[in-house]
């Protein structure tokens, strides 16, 4: 590749050039929370992808860890217990082993697309079951909740809901499923997640192919995250970030941890199969750019967590 060019689009990238944000703004994003017609994620493919993480992810992953573990220290927090909870999708065999008593749930149930996710949740839990609480297990979609309405206690989301085709939509549908007093706990990932490799990728494909297709998910930026929850419905919305770099040996160990965690590419409009080269390349720039003097390489995840009362009360 020439340095040239490499270092052409360097600069375009990093100072927030038109083509970063004409690709990678939340307009894109946002119109999909609009109207539930407008389809951008293939929850097919979805399914099938989290089927393949069930049998690739290890048993404890430091990174879902922490973001889980983040999530449920907010229990802590609450003088209220939560009898009932629901918890799907994204990362719930991480939230189900750390729960550790917190939040006082007596019934949980645990639901995911993907039935294999379902099955390793239900093989985890006859390993090392958590005592006194219930458990059940539902294949279901956040899409479509098939949850009666006010009859939780407690929704946790951790990792999931950046999938939905209808954000807002699923988080309406969070809400009413929740009692009065319930809560909404979430976790998602945000606008600046895999930044290096997003601007890794475009370069490479501006080198070799002359154009760029989409390869990583539109995801939600800061700006975005209290007005999805005011527009799902909830009251005094909150949210805060946190932000996690991780270090890889190389690019290609990045790639297989995002599909253990099942976070691979699920546009309906995605390119075609990035071809040998172009993967290369990707490569190339990602370490020519960011890599450490060890020869390791950051990958920025982002998370917002969102902590939303159905409608606030003092006994919280």
């Amino acid at each position: 590749m020439r340095t040239s060019s490499i270092k052409y689009w360097q600069r375009r990238l990093l100072a927030g050039g038109g083509i970063w944000k004409r690709l990678y703004s939340t307009e894109f994003a946002d119109d999909a929370g609009q109207s539930s017609k407008v389809k951008i994620f293939d929850r097919h493919l979805k399914q099938k992808q989290r089927d393949r993480a069930a049998w690739l992810m290890q048993p404890k992953d430091s990174l879902v860890d922490a973001v889980a573990e983040n999530l449920l220290d907010r229990l802590e927090d609450c003088k209220r217990t939560f009898p009932t909870t629901l918890c799907m999708g994204g990362s719930l065999e991480a939230v189900r082993r750390l729960l550790r008593g917190r939040g006082g749930i007596e019934k949980l149930i645990m639901m995911d697309t993907s039935n294999d996710m379902v099955k390793l949740c239900k093989n985890a839990e006859m390993r090392m079951p958590n005592e006194n609480i219930e458990t059940s297990y539902v294949v279901g979609d956040e899409e479509f909740l098939p949850i009666k309405e006010s009859s939780l206690d407690l929704v946790i989301s951790c990792l999931g809901l950046h999938w939905t085709n209808d954000l807002p939509g699923a988080m309406i549908q969070a809400r009413l499923a929740l009692k009065p007093d319930g809560l909404f706990l979430a976790a998602i990932l945000g606008g600046d997640t895999l930044k290096e490799l997003r601007i890794a990728c475009t370069v490479a494909q501006m080198e070799r192919e002359g154009g760029i297709s989409p390869r990583l998910s539109p995801l939600a930026q800061v700006r975005d995250a209290g007005n999805l929850l005011t527009r799902a419905g909830f009251m005094l919305p909150g949210v805060d970030v946190d932000e996690y770099t991780v270090r890889y040996k190389n690019p290609l160990e990045l790639i297989e941890h995002l599909r253990a965690m099942g976070e691979s590419n699920a546009l309906i409009h995605r390119g075609k199969i990035l071809n040998r080269e172009t993967a290369l390349a990707t490569a190339a720039v990602y370490e020519s750019m960011f890599a450490a003097e060890d020869g390791t390489v950051p990958a920025t995840f982002q998370f917002f967590n969102w902590l939303q009362f159905q409608s606030p009360s003092e006994l919280q």
